[in-house]
């Protein structure tokens, strides 16, 4: 069970890989979340590759990919479908949007009015839209990558907390590294097109592969290792330290019950890509970033100081001491 799982992933990598160069972290992180049957959400400026990667991964597992792009006159009609009456029949026919497939692109996603985020929350939520009085499901496996421009915030609508706790991961993307952006220019500098890539994979072995995740066992006191972790993040909202006394109070909210649950499921997910039956801290802390920096506040204290959420769950691990037995 635990060599498929490096099998399967250096199977679906090295596919993507033939069009997208570098971002190796986020390819697995994506991974990761269609085993814990999750949601993405990227920040990164553009030009990055967004779009090409979640296409290209689409490709490579055989999925249907549709892209949205986010616009302040979108409506949610345009994202989950609507009622076409069709003059022949004297009746209503239902038009499914662009939602119903298997990977969605949801390009910024904080361009769209609150009426949109909606819409798509229930969907990512819920795995299902209404159109019409009448609940679709959606296809499975389903997995929404939202993004982002950390840069450019004016006409935005910031994503409500309620909506961002519901992805499994917030990642960050960053420029190339002068290595891997000279490799792009030599591999695509002179080509018009990207290459074809093939299915490696299928959703039928996604699904079957769940089950084997949900296998990884996950020992008790690595699993109050997790919970102190998240418990952490509440205590610096409360202004201590975990020591007793009273601390510089750095964040506006701690981290909700679905980071308990996030850090399982992600810990699963790629403990199991890297071959091993059981979860570790290190793996742990491997996820521990991109499954919590979305569901915490930092101050206005902290944002005047212009303190990052990083530094303070970097904080947290620190703090956190890793129990015996684990």
């Amino acid at each position: 069970m635990a060599k498929k799982g490096s099998e399967w992933a250096a199977r679906i990598k090295g596919e993507v890989q033939k069009s997208i160069i570098g971002q190796d972290v986020v390819i697995e992180r994506l991974l990761v979340a269609l085993l814990s049957n999750g949601h993405v959400l990227l920040e990164g400026l553009p030009g990055l590759a967004k779009t090409l990667l979640i296409k290209s991964l689409g490709a490579a597992m055989g999925l249907d990919f549709e892209r949205i792009q986010f616009t302040p006159d979108l409506l949610p009609s345009d994202v989950v479908g609507t009622m076409v009456f069709q003059p022949k029949e004297g009746s209503f026919r239902v038009h499914k949007g662009p939602v119903f497939a298997n990977l969605v692109l949801a390009d910024e996603i904080n361009r769209a009015p609150a009426k949109v985020q909606s819409a798509l929350l229930e969907a990512m939520q819920e795995r299902q839209v209404t159109i019409g009085g009448e609940t679709h499901q959606l296809p499975r496996p389903f997995l929404v990558m939202a993004t982002q421009n950390p840069l450019e915030q004016e006409g935005t609508y910031p994503l409500p907390e309620a909506q961002t706790d519901r992805f499994l991961f917030k990642l960050l993307v960053d420029y190339p590294s002068e290595q891997e952006e000279r490799a792009m220019m030599e591999r695509w500098g002179q080509l018009t097109q990207q290459p074809k890539l093939q299915a490696v994979s299928s959703g039928q072995e996604l699904l079957a592969l769940r089950d084997q995740v949900d296998d990884v066992h996950l020992s008790p006191p690595l699993q109050a290792y997790m919970l102190a972790l998240v418990r952490a993040t509440r205590d610096a909202a409360a202004g201590n330290n975990g020591s007793g006394k009273a601390a510089a109070k750095v964040l506006s909210y701690g981290a909700s019950p679905r980071a308990s649950l996030a850090l399982v499921q992600a810990t699963r997910a790629l403990a199991w890509l890297h071959g091993m039956d059981h979860g570790t801290p290190e793996v742990v802390q491997n996820v521990f970033f991109d499954a919590l920096r979305h569901r915490v506040g930092l101050t206005y204290e902290a944002e005047a100081e212009e303190t990052t959420t990083d530094e303070i769950l970097r904080g947290v691990l620190e703090r956190v001491p890793v129990p015996a037995g684990t």
